[in-house]
């Protein structure tokens, strides 16, 4: 265990990554079970306020993630401030990123459906981090040979078809799989070829004249959604716990409009 240890993660410095990511994780947790009890009402916390003023905890966040940035970029690679810093930079991008739909929607929608983004960020920076930690390389450089390495061309080709297949998997309304594709080559292919969503750039672009298209990716995404919604939700309110349902939206119509002089009928003479 020693020897893997120092072989994976402390011999290719990646030990201030691991740090970060972990904080990161720990902030997201810690900060979600205390804005839970505040929520319930339980426990000695509260909102920080001063006066009228509500601070949000992604103030803080901003704070400890610019402290961090910059110790960890002063700080030499191997040494303890590198570490301390990275620690910092997870405290502060955990709490910066568990108010991601704030930030998104300029509006306090931490317990609405929108606030759900956060949860699903996190989750996905998590992710990639991990990811990268395990060996995983952005754009799939880490599948290439020692002797393509030395090939800039070879390397710069690579790199340009995933990201190309990133951005139209991007396009075609899948962040989640052009996020993933960074990292994992396959995922982006994947997303890049198959049927884009309804409503995406993509879509608009591409399938305007293309009923047969539209109607069999809509048919796609209904059946997608239908399987996985439900199980995501699941997951997102046992990570964050329960958001506040939408109200539903219902027009109000007269059912008996009062006429108008146009809808006067006229007088027989």
């Amino acid at each position: 265990m020693g020897h893997w240890w120092y072989r994976n993660i402390v011999e290719p410095g990646k030990l201030p990554l691991l740090l970060a990511l972990v904080s990161f994780v720990l902030s997201f947790l810690v900060t979600r079970i205390i804005t839970r009890l505040i929520r319930a009402g339980k426990g000695p916390f509260g909102n920080v306020k001063a006066g009228d003023l509500h601070i949000h905890h992604v103030v803080p966040g901003i704070i400890l993630t610019i402290i961090g940035g910059f110790g960890a970029v002063a700080a030499g690679r191997h040494s303890f401030g590198s570490m301390v810093s990275a620690v910092i930079f997870g405290l502060g991008a955990g709490l910066v990123l568990d108010e991601f739909a704030l930030i998104l929607h300029l509006d306090d929608v931490y317990w609405s459906e929108a606030g759900r983004k956060s949860v699903e960020i996190v989750v996905l920076t998590a992710a990639l981090v991990a990811l990268v930690l395990g060996g995983f390389l952005p754009f799939g450089v880490n599948e290439l040979t020692a002797e393509e390495r030395h090939s800039r061309t070879i390397v710069v080709m690579n790199t340009a078809m995933n990201f190309f297949f990133a951005l139209i998997a991007l396009a075609k309304g899948k962040p989640r799989m052009a996020m993933l594709g960074t990292v994992v080559p396959f995922v982006a292919i994947f997303g890049g070829i198959r049927l884009a969503r309804p409503g995406s750039p993509w879509w608009k672009l591409f399938y305007k004249n293309r009923p047969r298209a539209r109607s069999k990716g809509a048919l796609r995404a209904y059946h997608h959604d239908r399987r996985w919604s439900k199980p995501r939700r699941k997951v997102q309110e046992w990570l964050g716990g329960r958001f506040d349902p939408e109200p539903r939206r219902t027009s109000v119509v007269d059912p008996d409009p009062a006429p108008g002089p146009d809808h006067m009928p006229e007088r027989r003479r």
